[in-house]
């Protein structure tokens, strides 16, 4: 009973202590008023007002001159500040530094620190997931095929610095060992992937494969890189399986020996697993689905752990759905569309679009105003609004609001990269269903009236991720303008700022150029000003006395 007495005053103070300083704000006006007689507040009024009317035109154009100056550039830097960091200058400091002051607690509270989960429904949680990471595009291009050919024909690079890099850190990561160490060939390797200049990356496979013909990851990089077209791709492909195959079966006896030889087979196991992806994605491209299907469910099967970043399920996906299997997808969704798996594009699009085919066909936007949707309808369009809650970037891709590019090596779930890559392969899935385009077009802008403030509070998922547009423009080519969501508007700061700089270089010009009737207004809006204050004081002398000094001395 003692503990809830104190907690509850402990409140109250914690909450009087919030409005205090109305209090005090109410407190120093009281007592200036009942000063104003000792202090001859009155009388300096009076002599400021006098001093101000002697003053020159000419002092009035300087202080308007210099308050515009002054205001535009703090607007330059605002509006630099704003476009290389999102955000305003004089916000962030009012957040992270004044406001703690006034007792507006932490700034991680206010909503600058939330997540971007993939995973979980809600809109948060206890265990938040980290935001922006970066994956491995699971359906990522040939660069010697795809990538190259299109460079050569546009003069346009589709793949960013940033965005290769991560992929050489990929190949380092499945392509190396411990046991490489003292190995010329795949030291030389260790470099080639590094290499900015594909012909450098070529030259130096080439050379790792002259010292050690078993090199299969040699081999990789020709079959990326050299082969001008996918059959070829295909074939070198098949020549660094061959290789790879009997490496991982000679290193499979030895890995019980000891740590490296086991490193060394683990290396083995992720070049043989790469190598059989690419293969896979070979036939789905040159038309062999069936082929293709088998592969990659093989994969699925196999995979350790250290490669499911390649999401082989999605290339499965991909290939049923232009099989046209569409009982495989909704299988492969059942088993990874789980409330604790990581979620992707691919799988809620995907999961959206099954649910749309069933009632696609049939649906007219104004017959549904009429009698309202049907059970299955409804199931249809909550699907699309969790998919568009997901990933919002996807629609306008999809419904060729937006022009596609060629998708990075690299992708940011929930983010424009995302989006791209999902609607580069799936947009001939979409239009291959009567109606779904139709269906998403009518229906996916309703997401937003469910989550006003996404930045906030998630509807499905966590809060959509604050970073994701400068990870996306790290990802992308230049020539493409990144999806932003949501739009962001200018900060108050930068409009407020443009405004009094506007304001006072107008005025500076028109006091400059007609003196005298500027003068006349300035002394008529202080006039206007300076009349009803006059007024709440004369009111105010006939209630209360004068001064407080008679008060204590009376008797």
């Amino acid at each position: 009973m003692v503990l809830s007495c104190l907690s509850k005053l402990k409140d109250w103070i914690v909450w009087s202590w919030t409005y205090l300083w109305a209090f005090w704000f109410l407190l120093v006006v009281f007592v200036l008023y009942y000063l104003r007689g000792p202090l001859k507040i009155g009388e300096n009024v009076g002599m400021a007002t006098m001093f101000l009317s002697t003053l020159t035109p000419k002092f009035y154009v300087a202080l308007t001159g210099t308050s515009s100056l002054i205001s535009g550039l703090i607007l330059i830097f605002e509006w630099w500040y704003y476009r290389r960091y999102g955000t305003s200058f004089i916000e962030q400091v009012s957040l992270n530094h004044i406001s703690p002051w006034l007792g507006g607690g932490d700034a991680n509270e206010n909503g600058l620190a939330t997540t971007g989960g993939l995973g979980s429904p809600g809109g948060g949680g206890s265990n938040p997931v980290p935001e922006c990471k970066v994956w491995r595009n699971p359906l990522n291009l040939f660069r010697g095929a795809e990538y190259q050919r299109f460079q050569s024909e546009t003069k346009k690079e589709p793949l960013t610095y940033y965005d290769m890099n991560l992929s050489a850190q990929d190949h380092q990561t499945f392509f190396t060992c411990e046991a490489d160490a003292g190995k010329p060939e795949y030291e030389l390797m260790q470099t080639a992937w590094r290499e900015r200049v594909p012909e450098t990356r070529i030259k130096a496979a080439k050379e790792a494969i002259a010292m050690n013909s078993d090199c299969a990851t040699g081999y990789i990089l020709l079959a990326e890189e050299e082969a001008h077209d996918i059959l070829e791709a295909e074939s070198k492909f098949k020549e660094a399986y061959r290789i790879a195959e009997q490496n991982h079966r000679r290193s499979q006896q030895l890995q019980h020996q000891n740590s490296m030889l086991e490193s060394q087979h683990r290396r083995d196991t992720n070049v043989m697993i790469y190598i059989r992806r690419r293969l896979a994605m070979c036939a789905r491209k040159l038309g062999k689905l069936k082929e293709a299907v088998k592969m990659f469910k093989d994969l699925t099967k196999e995979v350790p752990p250290i490669m499911n970043v390649l999401n082989i399920h999605e290339n499965l996906l991909e290939a049923l759905l232009e099989l046209g299997s569409y009982a495989d997808v909704q299988a492969v969704l059942a088993k990874y569309d789980d409330f604790s798996l990581p979620k992707s594009a691919a799988i809620c699009y995907t999961a959206a679009l099954l649910k749309a085919r069933s009632v696609a066909d049939k649906f007219s936007p104004d017959v549904a105003c009429k009698r309202g949707l049907s059970g299955s309808e409804v199931s249809a369009v909550e699907a699309i609004h969790r998919a568009v809650e997901f990933n919002p970037h996807v629609p306008k891709y999809l419904l060729e609001m937006k022009r596609l590019i060629l998708p990075p090596e690299h992708i940011l779930k929930r983010g424009d990269s995302e989006a791209i890559s999902y609607s580069f392969f799936h947009l001939q899935h979409w239009k291959r269903v009567d109606g779904a385009l139709n269906l998403l077009h009518c229906t996916w802008e309703g997401t937003f009236r469910l989550i006003p403030y996404p930045l906030e509070k998630g509807h499905l998922f966590y809060p959509y991720p604050s970073c994701t547009e400068c990870a996306d423009k790290e990802l992308l080519p230049i020539f493409h303008k990144v999806s932003v969501y949501p739009k962001k508007e200018l900060p108050f700061f930068i409009l407020f700022t443009a405004g009094l700089c506007t304001f006072t270089a107008l005025l500076a010009l028109l006091t400059h150029q007609y003196p005298d009737s500027m003068g006349t207004v300035a002394k008529t809006v202080l006039v206007w000003i300076a009349t009803p204050i006059q007024y709440i004081i004369e009111k105010s002398e006939a209630f209360f006395p004068t001064g407080i000094f008679p008060h204590f001395t009376h008797k």
